[in-house]
């Protein structure tokens, strides 16, 4: 099966290690690639700075970044596919967005504390 979507994460941070863990486990069907950015032998459609400034996905072929990456990758996933399609809808997409970058904010904090 060709993966529905395409996931750009940084491996060496503790934070997106337990995420991506667990996105692992919840997609059965392997509708997503993970592709880690740490790893050389990996492409980026993007330079590995602008990659790991903010979460990436693939879907149908358009490269997305915040939060309609994350609807994106919620929606391959039966169980967070209503999530996924909700933050996908036009008007609530810049409330997703802004959520998102808040917790860029606060990441840095995350991190620390994860490792």
């Amino acid at each position: 099966m060709n993966p529905e979507v395409t996931v750009w994460f940084d491996s060496s941070c503790p934070l997106c290690q337990r995420e991506i863990a667990l996105m692992r486990r919840l997609d059965r069907r392997g509708a997503i690639l993970f592709v880690d950015v740490c790893d050389p032998s990996t492409g980026c459609p993007l330079d590995r700075a602008e990659i790991l400034s903010r979460f990436h996905a693939e879907e149908k072929g358009r490269l997305l970044s915040g939060a309609p990456a994350f609807a994106a990758m919620w929606r391959a996933i039966p169980l967070l596919r209503p999530l996924g399609v909700v933050a996908g809808w036009a008007p609530l997409t810049p409330v997703f967005e802004a959520a998102y970058r808040g917790f860029l904010r606060v990441r840095p904090r995350l991190q620390r504390l994860f490792r």
